[in-house]
């Protein structure tokens, strides 16, 4: 089988969710500030003021970056020793003013998290958004290449999407299977993502949390064997060798432009990495056809990409996509 391999992922998704978390922590100190700012105004106590201390504390820690346990220390003091206090305030004191500022504040606590699920949430369904439109893309799309000849197909929700296309003789043997259908259908993929990268361009002002997508092709040449794991219901591939072919999928696109920091993948292009130069020759004629039909920019650029464990030698072409215009 030969594998076709496609990805469009959001970019720095990590640390546009590590931001949300912090943006939400921050919210959540400033409104329990304000809260015990004005209790202690009213109702002078020292263990007020040390509050108002102790919250100022976690904004300065907030200013840094967020490490891997930080939220949960917050959140911990924020539920533990913080909302307690509150709460007891709230039924000793029904008549004060500050109650219905410290309701308004419980009513913005999410119960799964503990804590203030507002920026977060704006990420979530912006990652739920894009996922929705690229895999309606993607699928739509499938059923008419599925049409020049049968081939197995599968796509993965994460930050963004993945696909695997196998095509080859041995999964329709009844068909005469000839290598222009393996050439037809890198053709539909590079058109496919053209089309994704315009609809996500469409959908980008629309997004509560503004992300970024980059895109990326992985070119192998050599056939492989895959087989069906009963036990995970998936296909997967079959032999040591063309393990080669999936830890190429999870590692190139975190990959450099060899004897440089830079990615390889960035926002607004399409990179596709490859072996050999027939690879290269038949990439650049997709690459002028599309640029023909107002897909793709001229800005083509070719590098060598780093070496990795267990992968050397890979090559890649990078153009941009056309901004289209979609009113």
């Amino acid at each position: 089988m030969y594998p076709l391999y496609g990805q469009i992922d959001v970019q720095g998704s990590s640390e546009s969710r590590n931001q949300a978390i912090k943006q939400d922590l921050i919210n959540q100190a400033k409104d329990l500030i304000a809260l015990f700012t004005a209790i202690n105004e009213q109702h002078s106590l020292p263990l007020f003021e040390q509050k108002v201390f102790d919250l100022e504390r976690n904004l300065e820690t907030l200013d840094h970056s967020l490490s891997t346990d930080t939220e949960q220390v917050i959140l911990d003091h924020f539920n533990l020793d913080v909302h307690p206090i509150l709460d007891n305030f709230r039924k000793s004191n029904k008549t004060s003013p500050i109650v219905a500022a410290i309701d308004a504040y419980f009513d913005r606590i999410n119960p799964a998290l503990g804590g203030f699920y507002e920026a977060r949430q704006d990420y979530d369904n912006s990652i739920t958004l894009i996922n929705k439109k690229l895999v309606t893309i993607l699928d739509e799309k499938q059923v008419e290449a599925q049409d020049y000849f049968p081939h197995y197909y599968e796509r993965y929700k994460t930050d963004g999407i993945e696909h695997n296309l196998y095509i080859g003789a041995s999964i329709a043997p009844d068909k005469n299977f000839e290598l222009y259908y393996l050439k037809n259908l890198r053709l539909w993929q590079l058109q496919v993502m053209c089309e994704m990268e315009s609809q996500f361009r469409v959908l980008q002002p629309t997004l509560p949390h503004q992300l970024e997508v980059a895109s990326l092709i992985l070119v192998f040449a050599t056939p492989i064997s895959i087989r069906f794991k009963m036990d995970e219901k998936q296909f997967d591939v079959d032999g040591s060798y063309n393990v080669r072919y999936e830890i190429a999928k999870k590692r190139i696109d975190k990959a450099k432009i060899k004897g440089s920091t830079e990615r390889i993948t960035q926002k607004g292009k399409l990179v596709i990495v490859y072996s050999h130069v027939h690879e290269e020759t038949e990439y650049l004629g997709y690459i002028n056809l599309l640029q023909h039909k107002g897909l793709l920019n001229d800005d083509i650029e070719k590098f060598e990409v780093e070496d990795l464990q267990g992968l050397i030698g890979l090559k890649a072409i990078r153009v941009g996509f056309k901004v289209q215009d979609n009113r």
